[in-house]
């Protein structure tokens, strides 16, 4: 199995860190976010990975080949030319995939234990195109849910905006965890639906939840931690030692 490491972004809430630095190299109890990600799939058998760059690509190609991928095989989807954001990155790295395979993503800057089996049983268990990690904790941008956790909408709680794919009662919002099991179907149905350049993965979701069974894993109660901004890292290294 193959998994991809979102680490391409700008990092403008991590300053001044990334005024010289990719957040993905930013340091928690002495290894990188990206490094640490890295080795989370390592426990779960997972060594042949895509990294995709563009603030500061350089430093992340260096640190790569510096430390051998910390044992895995690492390939890079180039997006220095422009950043894609999740979506347009993913549809960007397929030829790096297998076909035909499930693979997985996650964020450089989330830490977390999720059970990594436990979401991929799950998915295919449910015969699912995408199945994603979420959980009970505070957000202002969450995804909802029906009961049987399948995807139906999105909402804002800053701004009230919101997204209904899937009309329902007593719609359950929980936040989005950055961990995700993908059939690899989803690159000729994001090209189906019209998706190229720069889009968010989101974006995706919500167009292909009518029609795609695309599910909530919850894993509320595990470690979790978006180390967004640079007082993140605190939090971060008071959990992952």
């Amino acid at each position: 199995m193959k998994a991809m490491i979102f680490s391409a972004g700008m990092g403008t809430r991590f300053k001044p860190w990334t005024d010289k630095h990719p957040k993905a190299l930013a340091m928690v109890n002495g290894r990188s976010l990206l490094q640490r990600n890295v080795e989370y799939l390592q426990q779960y058998g997972i060594k042949e990975l895509v990294v995709n760059v563009h603030h500061f690509a350089d430093q992340i190609i260096e640190s790569i080949g510096k430390h051998n991928g910390w044992g895995s095989h690492i390939q890079i989807s180039d997006e220095t030319y422009e950043l894609l954001e999740t979506g347009g990155g993913l549809l960007h790295a397929q030829p790096l995939f297998n076909p035909g395979e499930t693979f997985l993503t996650c964020n450089a800057d989330f830490l977390t234990d999720l059970n990594i089996d436990h979401l991929l049983e799950r998915h295919r268990k449910e015969k699912a195109l995408v199945s994603f990690a979420v959980s009970n904790r505070r957000s202002s941008r969450n995804l909802l849910f029906d009961d049987h956790d399948r995807l139906c909408g999105w909402q804002n709680t800053s701004t009230g905006q919101e997204i209904i794919a899937i009309p329902g009662e007593n719609l359950q919002p929980k936040a989005y965890s950055c961990v995700v099991a993908f059939e690899y179907d989803i690159f000729r149905l994001m090209r189906e639906k019209g998706f190229s350049g720069k889009f968010s993965i989101i974006d995706v979701y919500l167009a292909l939840a009518p029609e795609q069974l695309i599910i909530g894993h919850d894993h509320s109660g595990d470690k979790l931690v978006d180390v967004g901004k640079p007082e993140s890292v605190e939090i971060a290294e008071a959990l992952f030692k």
